[in-house]
């Protein structure tokens, strides 16, 4: 069958929980996983036939959308920072919010052009933070750590397969009392969404991505954020900066804990979608 008949059929397929656009962007996303196809090559090559074979494997992923699986973890891959990673259901689909905090950390630095940085990536997941860091800031030493072993092998792979070198420690952060070393920046993007809000996230997230990743007690919403600042106040480094990706709904709350652990020059910033999404503090006369 001619690629582009197959098209309109897979479109029509999943209408009914996927807009045709977003059903379209997942067509060419297999189309370029399975068969090294762009959407211009296809556009190019207009009568590209799949064979028989080739149907029963869009078939099947056919069946695993409908499914309501992401797409991610059908393909078993994703792209952050214009990096390859494997994502399975161990692991947080990486989202576009959160290169926006790589970016901000990698802006930062080269504006204060620092060397030789010891860096440390807390609940780090596919390791899409640490090994984009790692890829974007030479000379830099970086460790990732989560509780997960699951998560730390996909994280371990995804380092390998980008090239870069990250240490990665299996640590429960909320039982940790000392990080053993000092380090000049701490980044985390860790668990944030408050059962409260389980309404607002899509069925897909909700039945298929850990929810030891996504999810806190209402009554307790920064547990993570709180433990983290005070390990930061302990193994930052003078003038070390702490990023955070947070609850959209919390930025005030988070402004407020920080200064409470005494850092300074605290900034809150909005996430493409208009939200606020992420944190950076600054640790001074740590001595």
């Amino acid at each position: 069958m001619r690629a582009k008949i197959y098209k309109v059929q897979f479109i029509e397929a999943v209408q009914d929980i996927y807009d045709a656009m977003e059903a379209e962007s997942f067509f060419h996303l297999i189309l370029e996983e399975k068969h090294k196809m762009k959407r211009i090559d296809l556009a190019l090559n207009p009568d590209f036939v799949f064979s028989e074979k080739e149907i029963q494997e869009w078939n099947l992923i056919l069946e695993e959308l409908k499914k309501e699986i992401p797409i991610q973890y059908i393909l078993g891959t994703t792209e952050f920072f214009g990096l390859k990673f494997k994502v399975n259901e161990n692991v947080l689909i990486p989202r576009p919010e959160t290169e926006e905090l790589v970016e901000w950390i990698i802006q930062d630095l080269k504006i204060q052009g620092f060397k030789d940085l010891k860096i440390l990536d807390i609940g780090t997941g596919s390791g899409c933070i640490a090994i984009s860091l790692a890829k974007n800031i030479s000379n830099s030493k970086v460790y990732a750590i989560d509780v997960s072993p699951e998560a730390l092998k996909i994280a371990k792979e995804n380092a390998e397969m980008n090239q870069v070198e990250v240490v990665f420690l299996e640590k429960n952060i909320l039982e940790t009392n000392d990080l053993e070393m000092h380090f000049d920046i701490i980044v985390s993007n860790p668990p944030y969404v408050r059962n409260l809000e389980k309404q607002e996230i899509k069925k897909n997230v909700l039945d298929n991505e850990p929810h030891l990743a996504l999810f806190v007690e209402d009554d307790d919403a920064l547990i993570f954020y709180r433990k983290i600042a005070e390990l930061a106040t302990k193994n930052l480094n003078e003038d070390g900066r702490l990023y955070f990706e947070i609850n959209q709904y919390l930025g005030e709350e988070m402004i407020e804990l920080l200064h409470n652990k005494g850092f300074q020059d605290i900034e809150l910033r909005k996430d493409i979608y208009e939200n606020d999404r992420m944190t950076k503090a600054v640790l001074k006369n740590n001595h």
